[in-house]
């Protein structure tokens, strides 16, 4: 079946208005706010409201990615929903999903967790699903609400936002060329049971982690389909700061003109699940038709999925039938002082029977 193609067919995204700056949070804490914006390039991050969460911001990038392609919810016959934040231990994200677009009762759905890969693990699966003939159509999101304890690095960084990609066989945007996967037992960030906020391995998150499974991957997918960074129009890294996104891309050969695009952690933050699935959907904004795009994301824990896609002649019709990604990012935004930020994100908590 590998001579079938598949690839999407139509894609959408979600980022809340609210903002809040970095410089915010460091006065609360007494931190050094120009070490976040100079070392690991953060300027400020999204914040959902109090009514938003990885269920209803993945209702919207759905819908959007309808919006963008003449695939009826009915004929969707998956839904997979990746993220570290759904809004229920025990209750799935994606039947919430499904009935919203339309897409029920006849459709599998499953939620997915791997840290910040789960929204690429969803890509992975409903692509092979969608090549192997189980269905015409399957949708795959990566979203999240992330969160980081308070004064921990993480507060920085931890933002919200959600990518939806509707894969199939027929009326292709960009063409899925490649996959690659790279995994290992590597515990550099986890959240137990009942534990509100993660914790992580510091400066180990770094090279043994993040550097080790991105570039493994990078280099094994692109020696894989025999291509090099120069051949590639865009590269999309994850991002949980602006600073490794960069390093990675330079290690491997980019330049930094080919990763711009799709970083958008400076002025979004680390959207975990949504990350890389995010700056994907920038770049899909802006392709044009021929343009080649990796894209490798990575989840602690630890793994990497990479991907290759050609943008066709039919993306430039779409894009812009529904709100661009850097458009949302830029437009409107509503900056929160840490009150009303620490509110919206539940770190302040009230008393148990108000």
């Amino acid at each position: 079946m590998k001579n079938v193609k598949v690839g999407i067919v139509g894609y959408g995204s979600y980022i809340p208005r609210n903002r809040i700056k970095v410089e915010e949070i460091a006065k609360v804490w007494g931190a050094d706010a120009p070490s976040y914006r100079r070392g690991l390039m953060l300027q400020e991050k999204s914040v959902p409201s109090w009514d938003q969460d990885t269920a209803t911001m993945s209702v919207e990038a759905a819908r959007r990615a309808l919006q963008r392609c003449k695939v009826s919810p009915q004929d969707i016959g998956a839904v997979y929903v990746g993220s570290e934040s759904h809004p229920y231990a025990v209750k799935p994200t994606g039947t919430i999903v499904a009935e919203a677009i339309g897409a029920v009762p006849h459709c599998h759905t499953a939620d997915l967790e791997f840290a910040c890969k789960a929204g690429s693990e969803g890509m992975f699966i409903a692509s092979q699903q969608v090549r192997a003939g189980s269905f015409p159509y399957a949708l795959a999101i990566g979203a999240d609400t992330s969160q980081g304890a308070p004064g921990d690095a993480l507060e920085y960084s931890a933002a919200a936002g959600a990518a939806a990609f509707i894969l199939g066989r027929d009326q292709i945007l960009a063409e899925l060329l490649e996959t690659h996967a790279y995994m290992t037992d590597t515990p550099d960030f986890w959240r137990r049971e009942h534990m509100f906020y993660p914790k992580h391995g510091g400066r180990f998150t770094g090279e043994e982690a993040y550097f080790r499974h991105l570039l493994t991957c990078s280099r094994e997918i692109m020696e894989k389909s025999g291509r090099k960074p120069k051949d590639f129009a865009y590269a999309v890294f994850h991002q949980p700061n602006g600073k490794f996104p960069y390093r990675a891309g330079e290690m491997l050969g980019f330049e930094k003109e080919q990763i711009d695009t799709g970083c958008l952690v400076p002025k979004l933050g680390n959207t975990y699940s949504g990350a890389s699935p995010l700056g994907l959907s920038a770049v899909l904004d802006a392709a044009k038709p021929g343009d080649i795009i990796l894209m490798v994301s990575y989840g602690s824990g630890a793994g990497s999925d990479g991907f290759i896609w050609k943008a066709t002649s039919l993306l430039s019709k779409v894009q812009g039938l529904a709100p661009k990604t850097w458009d949302q990012i830029n437009k409107d935004p509503r900056y929160l002082d840490y009150g009303s930020y620490a509110k919206h994100r539940g770190k302040i908590r009230m008393n148990e029977g108000d």
